[in-house]
């Protein structure tokens, strides 16, 4: 009998980049995205189309999809916050585009530049531009299980961001975990409600940070509400500017040792992705927090 297919996306050369305060260059950038494609990735955040001033590691969003190799079997994602990001997204030749909403009012004035309602002002004309550049959109609740600045947020909330989403016809939703304080409970209560709330026609998507070494159990909550999207970042590398604290993304190795012994098919091969996550521990120059990297191989 076939295994079920699980997707995971590779989020390293974005999320797991952006937060380092000494520039990777975009050579090395291009070299990760190139390890990310052996080994059988074929979605993957490439880059973000965000204030360089901000964001600096992210300057460099135009010269990376500029020099992804052209491929029909791959999808190289941008990520927007504003119409801006997603103009410049476009011009770049980016053919998917997340766009990233906030469950609470504080992280969305210092990660999106206005309260959450501010922000969804403009998700008519964003999505217009995308649909009319020819990208399919999906959207991100970040803060979706708990703000550094605003505490817990309530899951009613977390749905009526989702269903706003939603209004201008995304083919995915993303809920992420952008600090890491989730709990399977909260993943089961979270997507459940948000499940509930949407067509079915909607593909849910998963984005754990492992702040408090809860990542993998949230994985696999999520997987039992019917999640089979889930981000991951090679060797756990990764974090936010503007959230104190949040430590890196669940280690897409950890995720693929583990799903894969569950008998899922991700399409990933283990050993290339450790490969991977061992060539940007190099560049970044320290031990990064994957664990099945650091790990004899199993089963030998």
């Amino acid at each position: 009998m076939a295994k079920e297919k699980l997707e995971l996306v590779e989020v390293s050369p974005r999320d797991g980049l952006q937060n380092e305060s000494d520039i990777v260059s975009t050579e090395n950038k291009l070299a990760l995205i190139d390890h990310i494609l052996a080994a059988g990735f074929r979605r993957l955040e490439a880059g973000s189309f965000v204030n360089p001033k901000k964001v600096p590691q992210m300057a460099d969003g135009d010269a990376i999809f500029a020099g992804v190799p052209t491929r029909d079997d791959a999808t190289f994602i941008a990520l927007a916050l504003n119409l801006r990001g997603v103009e410049r997204a476009l011009a770049s030749g980016a053919k998917e585009i997340n766009y990233v909403f906030c469950a609470s009012d504080s992280f969305s004035i210092r990660n999106n530049g206005g309260s959450v309602d501010e922000t969804f002002n403009v998700w008519p004309d964003v999505a217009a531009t995308a649909k009319a550049g020819g990208a399919r959109l999906s959207a991100t609740v970040s803060t979706a299980f708990g703000c550094p600045f605003d505490g817990e947020v309530p899951v009613a909330r977390v749905v009526e961001v989702a269903e706003r989403c939603f209004a201008e016809g995304i083919f995915e939703l993303a809920l992420a975990d952008t600090i890491g304080v989730a709990s399977p409970s909260d993943v089961h209560a979270r997507f459940r409600a948000v499940k509930a709330s949407l067509p079915s026609h909607v593909q849910l998507r998963a984005h754990f940070h492992n702040t408090r070494n809860t990542a993998l159990a949230n994985a696999v909550a999520a997987v039992e509400e019917g999640v089979r999207v889930l981000d991951g970042s090679l060797a756990g590398i990764g974090g936010c500017p503007f959230a104190p604290g949040a430590a890196g993304n669940v280690p897409t190795e950890d995720l693929l040792y583990m799903f894969n012994r569950m008998g899922f098919d991700t399409g990933v091969d283990l050993d290339r992705a450790i490969e991977g996550a061992t060539f940007i521990g190099g560049v970044l120059g320290r031990k990064t927090p994957g664990m099945v990297s650091r790990a004899p191989k199993w089963p030998a």
